[in-house]
């Protein structure tokens, strides 16, 4: 590292309920009282619709850069980069001009569950999963390209550029959108082998390369301030500004997760099981996602679509008070001692079957039921389906030795953390960094200046360690498996995936005997 210690870094975490705006040191710190936070909210539809106006979210996210640089004051003048962290999988249209013609969407928008199953027959999904790391979904862009094509025929056809949120921050700020390797290989339109946009799945879409951005080389810079924005920025005109990186791998950097010897454990708005790899030629396991923070490192994990969503739906709908009181209420209650089984999928399932039909299910519930009852069985819910992440993971890292924990959705709730301890059987390890995307976009940052020699290389920051408690693990293995059955009786499984774009006739057969 160099010793050069007057640095720091400005990073940009546009997330899905709010934009966070930080200044961070050469050692991944925060420069305390130096940060801003501005709050939004996603638009929801009655047919599965969440989306944004982006233009909005820009104005959230120049706005938290505006009262960064005011409480940095002169400060200011020692940014040597801005490192930027948006959530994967957003996609939205722009114009010849530049200008939005499509609203933002973001992947917990399931709209385009029908595209996504046209697309299965008329691709290999397996050999698609395989290239791209991604299933024929609604989360990823193939689902929903094909969709607005068909729904929004006219619109469509007036876009120049797909892009995601943080290509037209780039678009707005530096005149050029420029997407990292991380953005793209979220996207499912991208092969993870060769880092390149995939021919095969794009050939089966209304749309070519030129309407995506270009992908920059590892550590490059994507330039710096262009137009109006220098003269209301003075301290950053020369800076240099990176492409934006993918919400989970940095979550993954910030956490220390960077490689095979940790997985992170992330809940925030929604829930990921991940971990971060150096090796080449690696399978993406069925069940799992397979994206990248750069072409050097892997990421492989699993997502779900309900976490902290799930959380402030309930607090919301049971008015169940201070949180204090309500976590009290929670922890007085023994491991599934409620008498309810739970399928949490108000907003749709990912990992591992992907179907985002699937909804929300409490079995049970009788005169007696109390909310803090409920409430403690939806947490167990959402930590079962991670022990089948966890199960499906672990083949990939047998070594993996330790479970880091982050996101607020879980950090802020410790009796969430025990129960997802006790569920897995597995030594939990909170992480110390509350913003933890934010810090990894700033240690990416700092590699990508030479400042950091690695990411690797960034000093742990854990909090309290929490050990399962193995008689309430016994007690949680037959609750999930309650749970299983509950979703066979509710939850179509998915048929195996095909061989080939045609279903052979003999699975047609199976299937109505």
């Amino acid at each position: 590292m160099s010793s050069n210690a007057s640095r720091i870094v400005l990073t940009l975490d546009v997330g899905t309920s709010s934009v966070r705006a930080m200044l961070w040191d050469e050692r991944g710190d925060t420069c305390a009282g130096w940060e801003a936070e501005l709050p939004h909210q996603m638009t929801l539809t009655p047919d599965g619709g969440v989306e944004t106006d982006p233009r909005r979210l820009l104005k959230r996210t120049t706005r938290c850069i505006d009262l960064v640089l005011e409480r940095a004051g002169r400060r200011a003048g020692s940014i040597a980069a801005v490192g930027i962290s948006t959530f994967w999988h957003s996609l939205m249209g722009i114009s010849a001009a530049g200008k939005p013609l499509t609203p933002l969407y973001t992947w917990a928008d399931t709209r385009s569950q029908a595209a996504a199953e046209q697309l299965k027959g008329r691709l290999d999904e397996r050999a698609v999963h395989a290239r791209t790391g991604c299933m024929l979904h609604s989360s990823y862009l193939p689902a929903k390209l094909l969709w607005l094509s068909e729904s929004q025929s006219e619109t469509f056809g007036q876009v120049q550029n797909w892009m995601s949120f943080g290509e037209y921050l780039s678009l707005q700020l530096l005149d050029k959108p420029v997407a990292s390797v991380s953005m793209a290989s979220g996207t499912g339109l991208f092969n993870q082998d060769t880092c390149e946009w995939d021919e095969e799945v794009l050939s089966v879409l209304p749309i070519s390369v030129p309407q995506l951005s270009e992908i920059a080389a590892d550590g490059e810079s994507a330039g710096s301030l262009a137009g109006k924005f220098t003269k209301r920025w003075p301290a950053l005109k020369q800076t240099p500004w990176f492409p934006a990186w993918g919400d989970g791998a940095c979550s993954n950097v910030g956490s220390n997760c960077t490689t095979r010897q940790r997985m992170a454990l992330m809940i925030g708005t929604s829930g990921a099981l991940r971990v971060m790899l150096k090796e080449k030629n690696i399978p993406t396991p069925d069940g799992l996602w397979r994206y990248r923070l750069d072409r050097e490192r892997v990421i492989v994990g699993g997502a779900l679509s309900n976490g902290g969503n799930l959380v402030r739906w309930l607090e919301g709908t049971f008015n169940t008070g201070k949180r204090s009181e309500l976590l009290a209420a929670i922890a007085a209650i023994p491991a599934d001692g409620h008498g309810l089984t739970v399928l949490p999928f108000l907003d749709g399932e990912r990992s591992p079957n992907y179907r985002a039909d699937a909804r929300g299910a409490i079995v049970g519930l009788s005169l007696n039921t109390a909310p803090e009852q409920i409430v403690r069985a939806c947490l167990e819910a959402v930590s079962y389906r991670f022990a089948i992440l966890h199960d499906l993971l672990s083949p990939v890292v047998p070594d993996a030795g330790e479970i880091v924990v982050n996101g607020g959705a879980i950090l802020n709730r410790p009796v969430w953390m025990q129960i997802t301890a006790d569920v897995l059987g597995r030594r939990l390890v909170a992480s110390s960094v509350r913003e933890a995307t934010s810090r990894g976009a700033a240690l990416t940052a700092l590699q990508s200046l030479r400042v950091l020699d690695s990411i690797d290389t960034a000093p742990d920051r854990f909090g309290r360690i929490l050990e399962p408690n193995e008689s309430d693990h016994r007690t949680y293995v037959a609750a999930a498996a309650r749970q299983a059955q509950l979703y066979d009786r509710l939850v179509e499984r998915p048929l195996p995936r095909k061989s080939g774009p045609a279903q052979e006739a003999s699975s047609e057969s199976e299937r109505t005997q």
